[in-house]
């Protein structure tokens, strides 16, 4: 093997396929980069046994085919550390390998591909197609609720499913609900129902742009792949009955009233200011008419704030986890949400003004006299 790239270009393709490599494996090959050089351009694979990122690039001048593993913290540590010029990489037959770079020449010794794991085939026979901007969003907006219990695997990743034309995209953890809902540029051939783990979705909201372009979605039987430019992300489903979180949404409320997001946020977050870790006392809401006086009491001290809402809701009074609503706010993105509410052991709901591009639902904590 022996090529030459661009030291910010090759970085780059370090970067992205060391997301997917194991920092501790038994596998000493899983804690490396697969790097396989052709006529075609360099492509970088890194695979945990759980999720595989391979990306390619065309801009580099391959003068010798091969293919070989190389460990990916120390190959990223020495690429980042090169001055900004050419990296010239060459590995002979004993998988001596050399990397030059300016005046900068580092001797390492490579492992051998053969023996790399095989990535999972994925059929390409179903697609679904999505803006990268949207989907990312999608994964921003509804992520924050997956659950990081693993007695309960199918709820630590997100449910996609599709109707139609329109894509939900949900998580649950059991304290909170969110749903996001797009529409699709094209319906698919069939619906879909398949659960991807929260871990691998960070990873692809991290890869994914804020632009229009289409990214393809293939979902397997046991692994699902996302085709993003010249990366491709391949990661295992969950198994399982995840919730039926259309029955857990409630279908009808007490109080229903607007609010400006900002301002709840911001009040949130002062009287938050004296909870920590360690002192988790909830947030006591309790609705005045047209006002919502909020407090907080753990053994530091009090805090106490107000905050207008566009409607009337008299003499409620409710808890909540601060983050676990803060969560739910931020996600939101809306300048003026609904707040809708049936009684203080009744969850609250989280909608838009218009249409239902997202649902947010945070269960109240049961208040006690002190608190």
């Amino acid at each position: 093997m022996k090529f030459s790239c661009d030291k910010e270009l090759l970085n780059e393709l370090i970067a992205m396929s060391s997301r997917a490599v194991s920092t501790k494996a038994t596998n000493p090959l899983l804690e490396g980069i697969l790097i396989e050089a052709t006529q075609t351009g360099l492509t970088f694979t890194g695979y945990n046994l759980s999720m595989a990122i391979r990306t390619t690039i065309t801009d580099a001048d391959v003068i010798k085919d091969g293919k070989i593993v190389l460990n990916a913290r120390l190959f990223g540590d020495i690429v980042r550390k090169l001055p900004s010029d050419i990296v010239y990489l060459e590995c002979d037959n004993d998988l001596r390998t050399t990397i030059k770079c300016g005046r900068a020449v580092f001797n390492l010794i490579a492992n051998a591909a053969d023996e790399y794991p095989a990535l999972p085939e994925v059929e390409k026979e179903r697609e679904i197609q999505i803006p990268s901007a949207i989907l990312k969003s999608m994964i921003a907006q509804t992520i924050f609720a997956v659950s990081e219990n693993e007695a309960k695997p199918i709820h630590t990743g997100c449910l996609f499913e599709t109707e139609g034309k329109r894509l939900n995209v949900i998580a649950v953890d059991g304290y909170r609900l969110s749903v996001r809902r797009e529409d699709l540029p094209s319906e698919p051939e069939e619906d879909f129902k398949f659960v991807v783990p929260g871990s691998s979705l960070r990873e692809i909201e991290r890869v994914l742009g804020e632009n229009n372009e289409l990214i393809s979605i293939f979902p397997g039987d046991k692994h699902i792949l996302f085709s993003i430019g010249e990366t491709t992300m391949i990661s295992r489903l969950i198994d399982g009955e995840f919730l039926n979180y259309r029955a857990a949404i409630p279908s009808e409320f007490e109080h229903e009233v607007k609010a400006n997001r900002a301002d709840l946020i911001t009040c949130v977050e002062r009287v938050s200011l004296i909870v920590s870790e360690k002192l988790k006392n909830p947030v006591r809401m309790s609705f005045d008419g047209d006002t919502v006086k909020m407090s907080c009491i753990t053994a530091i001290g009090k805090s106490y704030d107000e905050c207008q809402i566009d409607g009337s809701i008299d003499e409620l009074e409710i808890g909540f986890n601060n983050r676990y609503l803060l969560d739910a706010l931020r996600a939101a993105g809306d300048e003026t949400i609904v707040l809708s509410l049936k009684g203080a052991l009744n969850p609250l709901v989280i909608t838009p003004i218009d249409g239902d591009k997202y649902t947010y639902l945070v269960l109240p904590v049961r208040l006690k006299a002190n608190e």
